[in-house]
């Protein structure tokens, strides 16, 4: 890949450095590089995919997404197609795309990546047409979430932030879906207060999940939590987030190509790579192989992200 046309969309708020600061020092490792890059900021409120395709359009050598998983979902989805390369500086989090794909934390190493690595295809999933990189889900997560950003205001973001979102959230109970569900033809009728669909086995490791296998045959893995009332499913997510869930007790595994989802409510809170939408049923889950191209490291070696 040619040094030049280098586009960086930037959170600023993501990351422990704000604002300026930030810019300015991605600026001058990018210069260190050997690499010219034009680094411009996303507000809050825009429409990621549609920055990604208005910058597409000048014909940038590499669009680089700098942030959180949900930011670079978004650049994700406005590259998917194009055949342009995206570059990942991880400063979320999680950061589970970058670390799926061996992309470092540290931003230095990050754009030595992006300027030396190789381009290579990642399958993505879909929901509804929306892309996602590492996870979706609807029910009750989509409001663990909304809580999880209250507590970031107020606390600062953590990892166990996060997981003390989980617990909160759960303590009110909610009516569990009632749902349909056609994995690969295949129809499966419960009732479950989550659904959570993974596309990552880095996170799946991280969490002690069964499923690597399904990945590694082209399918999506889906999760199900039991309809065991409100104890029960603090029980369940405790035991995901320490990374000692057991399928059966804990949580039902289904895997496809393609879930076709019925729900009772035709209205739901939908989640994907951490941003909440709202979106109508049936809910079509499925893989999408070839779709986005990513700069990696070019001595990569993964049987499976």
């Amino acid at each position: 890949m040619q040094k030049t046309g280098i586009v960086v969309l930037l959170n600023p708020k993501s990351g422990t450095e704000k604002g300026g600061a930030i810019e300015r020092d991605l600026a001058a490792r990018f210069r260190a590089a050997g690499a010219q890059a034009d680094i411009r900021l996303l507000r809050k409120g825009d429409d990621i995919p549609e920055r990604v395709r208005a910058v597409l359009k000048e014909r940038p050598d590499c669009v680089v997404a700098g942030g959180g998983d949900g930011t670079i979902c978004g650049v994700a989805e406005g590259m998917a197609g194009s055949g342009v390369p995206m570059g990942v500086i991880p400063l979320g989090t999680f950061n589970y795309f970058a670390r799926s794909l061996d992309i470092p934390d540290d931003p230095e190493q990050a754009v030595d990546v992006i300027v030396n690595g190789d381009a290579r295809d990642v399958r993505t999933g879909a929901i509804n047409g929306r892309l996602f990189l590492n996870n979706t889900s609807i029910g009750r997560y989509p409001e663990i979430l909304a809580t999880r950003e209250g507590i970031y205001r107020r606390w600062g973001r953590s990892r166990l932030a996060a997981y003390w979102s989980v617990v909160k959230t759960l303590t009110t109970l909610r009516r569990p879906l009632e749902l349909t569900i056609d994995a690969d033809g295949t129809q499966h009728r419960l009732r479950t207060p989550i659904v959570f669909v993974l596309n990552n086995a880095f996170q799946m490791e991280q969490q002690g999940l069964e499923g690597i296998d399904a990945l590694a045959s082209g399918k999506l893995v889906m999760y199900l939590s039991p309809d065991s009332g409100r104890l029960g499913m603090i029980r369940h997510a405790l035991a995901l987030a320490l990374g000692v869930a057991v399928e059966q007790r804990d949580f039902h595994l289904l895997s496809a190509r393609r879930f076709e989802i019925h729900a009772r409510r035709k209205r739901q809170r939908a989640a994907l790579d951490g941003e909440r939408l709202r979106l109508r049923s049936p809910f079509i889950i499925e893989a999408r192989h070839d779709a986005l191209r990513v700069m990696v490291p070019r001595d990569l070696a993964l049987e499976v992200r």
